[in-house]
């Protein structure tokens, strides 16, 4: 059996939208990275790979909900001045460069497997772009390790990211089952990031660190508690059991209630081209999935299951660069082998995880710090990305391969 005209068609969307999403613009027209996922998911309804109902199903509305709410509480914390609170606080206990890379990758590492490192990156990445520009460091070793870090850091546990939630809802993992076979990568893995940045980046973070003077600004202390206080209820009522869609939803409603903000100020700092983007890749990988594309790719390679870890972990990390983290997990769920189905399950989160590392469009986290660094006029190019992510998952993705089969 060939190739169907959806399976074709759908191909050829994603193929387009991928490379300018991996370049941030077309070679050929002024579109970006928004204007791509909007083009790519109208070309999925007009070439009737999807009907209009079928692609409005396809937006993840919980996830749009929970970014949106989200960047509610951030530009409520950013007017209150607490970034400015937080830089000052980083850059009075760092000394050099190298420390303050340490720091980023860290922060990010640790809070990722905790929450969910697209929420860390939304949070953090603002962060560290303020202190980069009052330290003046080169921001590019910083942003990439709070990318990196949150992916590697989030694959600790089944609630750092969407793909580990899933995994743990399908599998029955147990918390700590997971957690004692992931942990240890994730560590060894923060631990690679750094020194590959550090490696790479290695004349800039070799420049003389100067000490700042802290940076004098208007902070409102009742705004900045208000909204520490509703992000803490947020985290505190997902980890209860709480759904985060409801749980944020209720927190950003809950800091529009006010009389000392002006509410347009806080429109202003959302992003809206990232809404756009996460609605688009939702419907263009909709229209892949139905058009079962990568099913059929998988049995014209005679692909029936797996026996190694390591092809496992291959063919893993390839499908989530192609199809994005979640889809794989749902893709690859079926090929889960009936012998110790739990050392495959912890594999499939980890890997697909893991794998958010190889590029720059490998992870919506990746996304997230490309997007507000552009809107900072700071460009992360799918090269920079590349160099150091592209080694970097071969060792970690090799670290998690031996790693399961010695303890499992």
């Amino acid at each position: 059996m060939g190739f169907t005209t959806q399976m074709i068609w759908a191909g050829m969307i994603m193929s387009a939208v991928l490379v300018i999403f991996t370049l941030g613009k077309s070679p050929l027209f002024r579109v970006d990275r928004a204007g791509a996922a909007i083009i790519g998911s109208v070309a999925m309804i007009g070439a009737g790979v999807l009907t209009f109902e079928e692609a409005g199903q396809a937006v993840e509305f919980r996830t749009i909900v929970i970014l949106f709410s989200m960047m509610v509480v951030v530009a409520n914390l950013k007017l209150a001045g607490f970034f400015d609170l937080l830089g000052n606080l980083i850059v009075d206990r760092v000394h050099s460069r190298r420390q303050l890379l340490a720091a980023t990758i860290a922060v990010s590492g640790i809070a990722s497997a905790v929450a969910i490192n697209d929420i860390v990156c939304l949070l953090f990445t603002p962060v560290v772009l303020l202190i980069c520009e009052r330290t003046r460091c080169n921001p590019a070793p910083h942003l990439l390790g709070v990318a990196m870090a949150s992916n590697i850091g989030s694959a600790a546990t089944l609630l750092g990211n969407p793909q580990n939630i899933l995994v743990g809802g399908l599998s029955g993992l147990s918390f700590l089952d997971y957690f004692s076979a992931a942990a240890p990568v994730a560590v060894l893995g923060l631990t690679c990031t750094y020194l590959a940045l550090a490696w790479f980046y290695r004349r800039e973070l070799a420049v003389a660190w100067t000490d700042q003077q802290p940076v004098i600004a208007a902070v409102h202390p009742y705004l900045v508690r208000k909204s520490l206080l509703t992000l803490a209820a947020i985290l505190l009522a997902y980890i209860a059991g709480v759904e985060l869609a409801m749980a944020s939803a209720v927190g950003a409603a809950f800091l529009l209630i006010t009389r000392r903000v002006n509410p347009n100020k806080v429109y202003t700092s959302i992003d809206f081209n990232l809404l756009i983007v996460f609605i688009g890749l939702f419907v263009i990988v909709a229209g892949v999935e139905k058009s079962r594309l990568m099913d059929h790719i998988l049995q014209l390679l005679s692909f029936g299951g797996f026996s190694r870890l390591s092809v496992f972990a291959v063919v893993t990390t390839i499908v989530s660069n192609i199809v994005s983290n979640v889809p794989a997990v749902l893709l690859l769920k079926f090929f889960i082998p009936a012998t110790q189905p739990e050392l495959w399950w912890k594999a499939l989160a980890l890997f697909s995880t893991l794998a958010g590392n190889l590029t720059i469009t490998g992870s919506i986290a990746n996304l997230i710090v490309v997007e507000i660094a552009r809107r900072q006029h700071v460009e992360i190019s799918a090269r920079d990305y590349f160099v150091v992510g592209f080694p970097l998952t071969i060792v970690t993705t090799a670290i998690g391969v031996f790693w399961l089969k010695l303890f499992n």
